[in-house]
């Protein structure tokens, strides 16, 4: 391997990062941290050489850093223009940061969905609400992350206070989402974990709590009952393999997708978590270790981008 491949982490939260430098350091493989809460590309210069793992969030914003995911898009276009090794690359980010892309990819791909529709401007909220015609319904901003912003409306008298209440704030991108209601047949969401765009496991997450999903280690409640378990097998084929499928036609390679299951049997997904975290405490009670899984795999890939680097030297 060439002593100056490496691993390039790009990201914007250290809390998020921190277990996956603890796996990369036990193996001993290089990398490099590329925090981008902000900075600059020099686009007239060639990037450094490796393998460029983009895990930049939708949060983002929820730390102060709302502008992260633009200047990750503009290193991925030079990144990508200079042919460099991108794992999750721009189309990828491109569904991180918007839920309406997402549905509209999963649409494309059979993968059912609840019923969506997206709004800018606060009366077309209130006629998206209309056309719905389903209380309650859920709002949420279509650039959210860990649950943010995420209500449950019941009436249209809740949903005009929401709207004109301060506290609420705008939607980051101005567009809100007003999105069917499922009512799951138990307070609970399966999320599929892709390493690779391979199936890693699934994770049981209750949701009696509210809509803050995420299961980084930062993100965890005092303890009591348990919020995330790992399931032990996931008996559905046919959506593994529409996931494959989607994940790969998305340029997406590491990534959760959680679906809820209603009150008949139906299944409905309803996000694309391109950085995706894992629980340590659920990892540990099943014997799992997703962070490793996810170093050996940009390992292999660094490996990979180094020989066919020294193969073209050569030739």
């Amino acid at each position: 391997m060439s002593t100056n491949d490496r691993i390039h982490i790009l990201h914007e939260n250290d809390a998020w990062t921190a277990p996956l430098h603890e796996a990369l350091d036990e193996r001993g493989l290089p990398y490099t941290d590329w925090h981008l809460a902000q900075g600059y590309v020099d686009t007239q210069s060639v990037p450094p050489t490796g393998v460029f793992y983009n895990r930049m969030s939708a949060s983002a914003h929820t730390r102060d850093h709302a502008h992260a995911p633009e200047l990750t898009r503009h290193v991925l276009a030079w990144l990508e223009s200079h042919g460099r090794r991108v794992i999750n690359n721009s189309r990828a980010l491109a569904l991180e940061v918007s839920k309406v892309a997402q549905y509209v990819a999963l649409d494309a791909a059979g993968i059912r969905t609840p019923r969506t529709l997206a709004a800018v401007g606060r009366d077309a909220v209130l006629d998206a609400a209309h056309k719905l015609d389903q209380w309650p319904f859920i709002l949420k901003p279509n650039r959210g992350g860990t649950g943010a912003g995420v209500q449950r409306i019941d009436n249209e008298a809740q949903l005009a206070t929401v709207l004109d209440d301060p506290e609420t704030g705008p939607s980051l991108d101005g567009t809100w989402l007003v999105q069917e209601y499922i009512r799951a047949f138990e307070p609970a969401i399966t999320r599929c974990e892709f390493i690779g765009g391979e199936f890693a496991y699934a994770v049981r997450v209750d949701t009696s709590e509210g809509f803050d999903l995420c299961p980084a280690d930062a993100c965890e409640l005092p303890a009591g009952r348990e919020k995330f378990e790992i399931l032990e097998g996931l008996q559905n084929d046919a959506l593994l393999a529409q996931y494959t499928d989607f994940l790969a036609a998305n340029g997406v390679e590491v990534a959760a997708l959680e679906y809820i299951v209603d009150g008949d049997g139906r299944l409905y997904t309803y996000d694309v978590n391109t950085n995706t975290n894992y629980n340590r405490r659920a990892e540990s009670r099943a014997g799992r270790h997703a962070m490793g899984q996810l170093a050996d795999f940009l390992g292999r890939e660094l490996q990979r981008q180094s020989m066919r680097g020294m193969a073209a030297s050569s030739g």
